[in-house]
């Protein structure tokens, strides 16, 4: 099961759209419907973002931000919206105002309930992608130095952003977004 299938159970589980709903007004179903649109659409946009170092370097500082353990659905509850506005400015950019505007004539919710929700939302996620990253990490070993915490180099070798020998010899490099992609069911 791909992390986003993962993220997606998790988010759209009955605990958390009781939470979402209870915070914002919406229906469940209104949530489910928004949940199920907005959540590849932001990880699509966040892989984007990690394929330049730049955007590498910066998830990289995000996920480092964002540890947690708790249930995905737990960090709901607790959820920053003020970092989830910032998170969301920085995975969106200049296409936010656009993005928000498709979700709330497709969802049928407001634009302030959307917003509501894509920032209690966007912590949980990068919580979810850096569990991610540290567990893959972990099982492909080689290449990494956690001793001294998940750093850019590792964050390079995860999401593929390395040169890596294929059958001849001969030699390409990724786009940055190999594993990042691999995990989220986006390849």
């Amino acid at each position: 099961m791909s992390l986003l299938s993962l993220l997606l159970k998790s988010l759209t589980s009955q605990s958390s759209l009781n939470t979402l709903s209870n915070q914002t007004g919406a229906s469940s179903d209104q949530i489910n419907k928004l949940l199920i649109l907005a959540v590849p659409l932001l990880l699509k946009y966040l892989t984007k973002n990690a394929s330049t170092e730049a955007g590498a370097l910066s998830l990289l500082g995000a996920l480092g931000q964002h540890k947690g353990r708790k249930a995905l659905s737990k960090q709901l509850v607790d959820a920053d919206t003020e970092d989830g506005e910032l998170i969301l400015g920085h995975i969106l950019g200049k296409k936010e105002d656009a993005v928000t505007k498709d979700l709330v004539a497709k969802s049928g919710m407001d634009e302030k309930q959307v917003l509501a929700i894509l920032a209690s939302i966007a912590p949980a996620l990068l919580t979810g992608i850096s569990a991610a990253a540290k567990s893959a990490a972990k099982k492909k070993k080689q290449g990494f130095d956690l001793s001294d915490g998940l750093d850019f180099t590792d964050i390079a070798a995860l999401f593929g952003g390395i040169e890596e020998t294929k059958p001849k010899g001969r030699k390409s490099k990724n786009d940055g977004t190999a594993l990042l992609g691999a995990l989220l069911g986006l390849k």
